[in-house]
């Protein structure tokens, strides 16, 4: 940030600060943060002001960063995270997705994390349930037929009366949970630790639910712990025709052991999130057999832009303020 010039001694110097947001309807909602006076408890703008302005992700940002006080990183945009390390004087970096990991190594010591942890809930429980029923019902198949103009009659699967562990139990798992329910499956629970009270299971005991499962949704975030949760042995726990889908992260799931099952026959998949991803040309797991690939999209639905562009005017206006921001990272650690 650009430092306050010198003045009376044990004084702070007014300064100008900027705010970076992705969409001009957020810029228009915000208005003129200067009207907001002392900036709250940002003792060292020492009655400054805030501008607001728009940064997309399209393309670069600016040269002269200096003085962004809090960015926004836009959604799902090529260059969303070029200009982070360029940041000096940046006091909140505020992201549009739920998970952190691919942040926390562009972020210097002191800088305020925030994530968008419940803005994704609704869409990506509903793309979970759409790979879910796709695969079930053979979605793909019909598809395929009718490309061909082929009427080919058959039964499938259905979800109804399955066993579902969702793993990773938090917002979007609970989100998944109710429409899982709705469709008169059996869920189970399970996160990081076990909580009793809201009957949640703990990942922990994981090796004894996977038995009796017919699906296992990973919605957990990329972690040390959660890195290759789903490995060649647990998969091996499944019963055959089991459905393993993954909209979480890659990595949690052990890409080499799910080909193994699933060039198998044994085992069926539905990603939305792959490691490598993207996924190249030409990797095996785009055609292996029982195996449905979304482009990371869930997330990314109608339902999240409104939600997010209410969230970042809540949150700048809580930082000019000098009030607590929402969904706060305690400690970002690399890889988290």
């Amino acid at each position: 940030m650009v430092a306050p010039e010198a003045a009376d001694e044990g004084s702070c110097s007014a300064v100008n600060a900027r705010v970076l947001v992705p969409w001009q309807s957020v810029s228009d909602a915000l208005g003129d943060l200067g009207d907001l006076g002392d900036l709250g408890d940002l003792g060292d703008l020492g009655g400054g002001s805030l501008t607001v302005e728009v940064f997309t992700g399209d393309a670069p940002g600016p040269e002269d960063l200096g003085d962004v006080v809090f960015f926004t990183v836009p959604y799902d945009r090529p260059f969303s995270y070029e200009p982070i390390p360029r940041l000096s004087g940046v006091r909140v970096v505020q992201t549009l997705t739920a998970g952190y990991d691919r942040l926390v190594a562009l972020l210097r010591s002191g800088v305020t994390l925030c994530t968008a942890r419940g803005l994704h809930d609704s869409s990506t429980a509903e793309h979970a349930l759409g790979l879910i029923l796709a695969a079930q019902r053979e979605l793909p198949r019909w598809v395929r037929a009718q490309d061909e103009s082929r009427w080919e009659h058959a039964h499938t699967r259905s979800l109804a009366g399955c066993r579902v562990p969702i793993v990773g139990y938090g917002s979007i798992g609970s989100a998944l949970d109710a429409r899982l329910r709705a469709c008169e499956a059996e869920t189970v629970r399970v996160a990081r630790r076990a909580r009793p009270d809201e009957q949640v299971f703990g990942v922990a005991e994981l090796d004894g639910l996977l038995p009796s499962a017919d699906i296992v949704v990973l919605t957990a975030p990329l972690s040390a712990e959660t890195r290759g949760l789903l490995d060649a042995r647990r998969l091996a726990l499944l019963p055959d025709g089991s459905l393993v889908v993954n909209v979480g992260r890659g990595p949690v799931l052990d890409t080499s052991a799910i080909l193994a099952e699933t060039a198998s026959g044994r085992l069926r998949a539905a990603l939305d999130v792959t490691d490598p991803e993207p996924l190249p040309p030409g990797h095996p797991l785009w055609h292996s057999p029982g195996t449905i690939i979304t482009p990371h999209v869930a997330g990314g639905a109608a339902a999240f832009y409104p939600k997010a562009m209410e969230f970042i005017v809540q949150q700048v206006r809580s930082f000019a303020a000098g009030q607590p921001l929402r969904n706060v990272v305690a400690e970002p650690m690399s890889g988290e």
